[in-house]
């Protein structure tokens, strides 16, 4: 294969395409991709695509001259384009710019790492990081550890789930929390805080979201649905007035935004008026409970340590079960779909049942610990099950100490999908990185080091990852939207440092380029 950083053959452009990245245009010049590989394991063909459309598909080498640009691709691999399920993308454009404690393997640790940083910024600017996960500490996160450290500046700390922060005493002035006893704030204290936090400007904030798409686009994405907590349709309808986005965007709707989503007569899927038409509404979404790491996954039995019957020792109820009935008989009333958080055996259910009981479409995001008489309901009700795999390769250790005895049935991908379950892959960015080969590797070897696989009898098949991770279409058709990947490997040959690290060549994007070598 030539190098991937070239056309393959240049001699066959008869008229280039160099139009900058971003949205679909009407005005895009026809495309001929020749010697490409239809997909996964497909044979070679030449893909001819006009006004943003696969128009037509034939063996290689016989596509007839036409218009416009003409690539060959040497044997690529040509793919539906890529989403991510599961995006919280605000947070993931500020993260790429704060500090990783990720790796921290205590508190003490986590709070050195602060220390160091908060050293390095101008006087009076927060300090804050991302990524810790005290689930496997030997000591616990306090303000005192980081007042001593970082006395002069709020500071604070997101862990890897989003659903705690820890701050110290100036950042909990701040959110006017200073008389809170240990600054480690979990589940909807977090969620408060974080919406205290002094922000970006909107154009700053926007300018380092467009950039976080450029990036998502390098990699294969043409679509995520965004799950950040803002009014999401207005955000992104700004976003996509004032810039040329490289993606699709499902965007969400919360609590505060819902009643006004309904009174508009917005309803899951719509298509609104934005350049391009990228941007559509997406569902409404709900927590049911909170996290593994934070022991707030509400679940049957009790967590290690507690005792069973005692506030928070089997996790937390964020919804009565009857208070879930009625919101999502209330949405998908008006055309409007939920997509309900659940993580805990007991959680997922419990919004199983709610799903029962109302008889609407819909998603369960996450699905991560299942009873196993819950596991065929998911086919049965027509429910999604959004699952993010790379939490299954980083969680775990944390999963072996807290849901002891019952990982064989967390994260059961296989389970699921031998049930006849539609599985939608996403990373739960910045949970995760923004990265849909990561994504699906993971799903696939069910380990991110050297070690064993985690539970191997729960990997899936490259085929049924790549279907999750591309809203389920497993063929590019006559008529489809050209959104399209071409990847230097197939990824149904790729061994499993190749697919992790999968080599993107170009993306289009309603047949647009976004990413390629020639931009």
């Amino acid at each position: 294969m030539n190098d991937p950083n070239t056309v393959a053959n240049p001699n066959t452009v008869t008229d280039p395409n160099t139009e900058a990245p971003g949205a679909p245009s009407a005005t895009a010049r026809p495309l001929t991709l020749r010697r490409v590989h239809l997909g996964a394991g497909g044979p070679l063909s030449d893909v001819r695509i006009e006004s943003g459309l696969v128009r037509a598909v034939f063996p290689a080498g016989e596509a007839p001259r036409a218009d416009g640009q003409s690539l060959d691709l040497d044997g690529r691999t040509l793919l539906p384009g890529l989403w991510d399920s599961h995006v919280h993308m605000v947070q993931w454009a500020g993260l790429r710019r704060r500090l990783d404690v990720s790796g921290a393997g205590s508190a003490r640790e986590a709070a050195d790492a602060t220390g160091r940083q908060a050293a390095t910024l101008p006087p009076g600017e927060p300090m804050i990081g991302h990524g810790f996960r005290d689930g496997l500490w030997p000591d616990a996160p306090h303000k005192e550890l980081l007042d001593a450290l970082v006395p002069d500046r709020p500071a604070l700390l997101i862990s890897m789930d989003l659903h705690s922060a820890w701050l110290n005493s100036a950042g909990l002035a701040m959110v006017g929390r200073g008389d809170h006893p240990t600054g480690l704030l979990r589940e909807d204290e977090c969620i408060q805080a974080m919406a205290q936090l002094p922000t970006a400007s909107v154009e700053l904030t926007d300018q380092w979201v467009q950039e976080a798409c450029v990036a998502a686009a390098a990699r294969g994405i043409t679509g995520i649905v965004d799950f950040e907590y803002a009014d999401n349709i207005a955000d992104w309808t700004r976003r996509m007035t004032g810039a040329a986005v490289p993606l699709r965007v499902a965007a969400s709707i919360w609590s505060p935004q819902l009643e006004a989503a309904i009174g508009r007569g917005l309803r899951t899927g719509q298509t609104l008026d934005t350049p391009g038409g990228l941007l559509e509404v997406g569902p409404f979404k709900l927590l049911t409970d909170g996290s593994l790491n934070t022991r707030t996954a509400l679940c049957h039995e009790a967590y290690p340590g507690t005792v069973p019957g005692e506030p928070g020792s089997h996790g937390l109820e964020q919804v009565p079960p009857q208070e879930l009935v009625s919101l999502l008989r209330h949405v998908s009333s008006h055309g409007i779909e939920p997509a309900i958080h659940a993580i805990g055996d007991r959680a997922n259910e419990m919004t199983l049942d709610a799903f029962e009981a109302v008889r609407c479409h819909g998603r369960i995001e996450h699905g991560q610990l299942l009873a196993p008489k819950d596991i065929p309901r998911f086919a049965e009700l027509g429910v999604t099950v959004s699952i993010q795999p790379t939490h299954a390769v980083e969680d775990r250790d944390v999963a072996d100490r807290h849901w002891a005895g019952r990982t064989h049935r967390a994260y059961a991908f296989a389970d699921l999908l031998a049930a006849g379950a539609v599985l939608a892959l996403g990373s739960d960015a910045p949970v995760a990185p923004l990265d849909p080969w990561l994504t699906m590797a993971s799903a696939v070897t069910r380990t991110g080091d050297e070690r064993p696989p985690w539970h191997p009898e729960q990997r899936i098949p490259v085929a049924d990852a790549l279907a999750g991770s591309s809203r389920g279409q497993r063929l590019i058709r006559v008529g489809d939207w050209a959104d399209l990947v071409v990847t230097d490997a197939d990824p149904l040959t790729a061994d499993a440092g190749t697919l992790r690290e999968m080599p993107v060549h170009a993306t289009l994007l309603a047949g647009a380029w976004t990413h390629g070598p020639w931009l």
